[in-house]
């Protein structure tokens, strides 16, 4: 029995040997014919953007990742809600809406605190530690959105890759000196060391409750337990180039076995 060729949308598998990559078309029609054909037959499509994922899963669609992960892709507003809802710990954060209940930030959170830009940023960009009114009041200009979330004094952070319900790779982030963002694009260095079982625990289960099946999770330890910071679909590949995992031999075998 020949398979049918497995098919992405995005190009986040394009070094897999078992993938067709066709790249993002938001109109159908600029997909050649044979594409569209492969996208109706096909039982699975990988990665298939925010914008497909919830018309594939009208058409009763199996994608990777699910169509549950693609609701939270870089939302922070939902991820936190959805954990608060789920008890899942999270640090204290409150979105305020607009000049008028930006007046209010002060009521609600003391000097430091970090403001975020709640959707769309990634790779530790958006993310800022207000310190003072000034602080705050350039970042109030950046976005009618404010999201803001208090300050863990934390010199690292646990991102714990877990892949249909399996752990797949963990690692820390350790931020430079004077940088409180932990992100590597950041300049934040990797380090295997200790890995705690507690940390990883939280990831597994928090990517369970929440039926992300493929998601990079940031833990950091404070106050004498482990918080869920964010949640991230577009995790990047350093932590395994480091590791010595090759991500697309990773995912081609798992392809391969059907465990994706």
């Amino acid at each position: 029995m020949i398979r049918e060729p497995r098919i992405a949308i995005e190009r986040r598998l394009r070094h897999c040997k078992n993938v067709i990559s066709l790249g993002v078309r938001t109109n159908l029609s600029d997909y050649e014919d044979w594409q569209i054909d492969l996208i109706r037959r096909s039982d699975v499509i990988y990665y298939p953007t925010s914008f497909y994922a919830d018309i594939f899963d009208t058409m009763g669609k199996r994608t990777f990742p699910s169509y549950h992960t693609y609701k939270y892709v870089q939302d922070k507003i939902k991820q936190t809600a959805l954990f608060n809802l789920l008890k899942i710990p999270h640090p204290k954060t409150r979105v305020f809406y607009g000049d008028f209940q930006k007046l209010k930030i002060l009521q609600y959170f003391q000097f430091p605190f970090v403001a975020k830009i709640p959707r769309g940023s990634a790779l530790g960009r958006g993310i800022y530690l207000i310190r003072n009114e000034d602080e705050l009041a350039s970042y109030n200009r950046l976005t009618r959105t404010a999201y803001i979330q208090e300050y863990l004094e934390i010199d690292r952070d646990l991102r714990v890759i877990v892949i249909r319900g399996r752990i797949i790779h963990a690692y820390w982030r350790i931020a430079c000196p004077g940088e409180f963002r932990t992100n590597v694009s950041q300049g934040a260095a990797i380090s295997f060391d200790n890995i705690p079982e507690e940390g990883l625990a939280l990831a597994h289960s928090t990517a369970r409750l929440c039926q992300m099946d493929d998601v990079g999770l940031d833990i950091c330890f404070s106050n004498g337990r482990y918080w869920v910071l964010e949640a991230n679909m577009k995790y990047g590949k350093e932590g395994f180039k480091q590791a010595g995992i090759n991500f697309y031999k990773l995912f081609d075998e798992m392809i391969e076995n059907e465990q994706i």
